[in-house]
């Protein structure tokens, strides 16, 4: 059996909710879904674009710590709460994934944990 390896963001919510931002099993990195907080300051730009870019942020990070990046992404989804803000955070994820282009799933107009969550994005990727 692999070796399982949990990695954090430093959300609070993780560990309040029982939940890992990764987990590292079996030659992949499972990335939680993950919104546009900065975990540091704990606050979230309003701009639905901004936290596409702030998801991603974070989404390197994790990746990165887990033994992987951007470029071994092989899935991803995406959860936008407003039809009208689709446009824009695609193109963040376009700008990020163009040179990837990994399997992609699509939800639109759900409702997230909080509110003010207008994207959240899950990816897989392989470790390098």
């Amino acid at each position: 059996m692999s070796e399982r390896r949990l990695i954090t963001s430093g959300s609070p919510f993780e560990a309040a909710y029982g939940y890992s931002r990764a987990v590292v099993q079996g030659g992949f990195v499972f990335v939680a879904g993950t919104t546009g907080y900065d975990y540091t300051s704990m606050t979230m730009p309003e701009d639905a674009a901004a936290q596409a870019d702030a998801c991603w942020r974070t989404i390197r990070n994790v990746l990165a710590d887990g033994g992987s990046s951007i470029e071994n992404i092989v899935r991803v989804t995406y959860y936008i709460t407003r039809r009208e803000d689709v446009e824009a955070v695609l193109a963040v994820c376009g700008r990020v994934l163009a040179e990837v282009r990994p399997a992609a799933t699509m939800l639109v107009e759900i409702g997230l944990l909080l509110p003010e969550m207008k994207v959240e994005i899950e990816v897989t990727a392989t470790l390098r």
